[in-house]
């Protein structure tokens, strides 16, 4: 069931006004269920009000690359959402923008004319949604909870099945995990981003960003906090929030 036009840029207004307003709403499903081809449809509604205000298309972000979370949402394939230049995190974070901002560590590919580089990343989530509670299709309409990112360095392609990496705040270390979650390599989640972006009409170009996923659960993202994210062999990535 394809919900009318008029009502996709209504559920688009809903979330671009909890953006806007740092106020958590209800989930959209909440009102009126819809699939996920109508969620796709309200994400891209959503996208096209960003371009209006400015904003670039740059890239992608991919979730639920981890088979435990697939299986605990019922889906057998990935989701994405997309970027913008506006979500591009350089050094520092105003956190008072996010409702409740959590992060958690990536692997970030750059692709290219023949091939790709690859950096250590992060991802800094911000459901839309009161009490970070949605459905598959709400997640999807919300944009894949995007709301910033970052990356270090940018490396020639390499092994990446088993990448270590450590994400600490303030010098503590509050998570662990390996590349091997993502997919069981991150190289298999560009193929899909690859791949839903051609089937949804909207290929990726060279110079296109792509978050593979998370490899490890993301944590609450706290103010006047330092994050840096470690990469066995990839270096690392820093961000400090106020």
């Amino acid at each position: 069931m394809t919900k009318p036009v008029t009502d996709i840029a209504v559920f688009a207004e809903i979330l671009e006004g909890a953006v806007r307003d740092v106020r958590a709403v209800p989930k959209l499903t909440d009102t009126e269920p819809f699939d996920g081809a109508t969620a796709y449809e309200i994400q891209r509604a959503g996208i096209a009000r960003r371009e209006r205000r400015g904003e670039r298309r740059i890239g992608v972000k991919m979730g639920f690359t981890s088979r435990a979370k697939m299986i605990q949402m019922g889906v057998d394939d990935v989701i994405w959402g997309q970027l913008t230049d506006a979500m591009l995190i350089e050094s520092t974070l105003d956190l008072s923008g996010l409702i409740h901002p959590r992060v958690e560590p990536e692997i970030v590919f750059l692709l290219g004319r023949d091939g790709f580089k690859v950096a250590v990343g992060f991802e800094v989530l911000d459901s839309r949604y009161e009490d970070f509670k949605f459905t598959l299709p709400d997640v999807i309409a919300d944009n894949a909870s995007a709301a910033g990112f970052g990356f270090g360095a940018w490396h020639e392609p390499r092994d990446l099945s088993n990448v270590g990496l450590v994400m600490e705040i303030d010098g503590r270390t509050v998570q662990t995990g390996s590349s091997a979650a993502i997919l069981g390599d991150p190289v298999r989640s560009l193929r899909a981003a690859v791949r839903l972006a051609r089937d949804a009409g909207t290929p990726l170009e060279p110079g296109s960003i792509i978050l593979a996923g998370a490899a490890t659960a993301a944590v609450p993202l706290p103010k006047d906090a330092h994050v840096r994210v470690t990469g066995a062999g990839l270096g690392s990535v820093e961000v400090t929030t106020k």
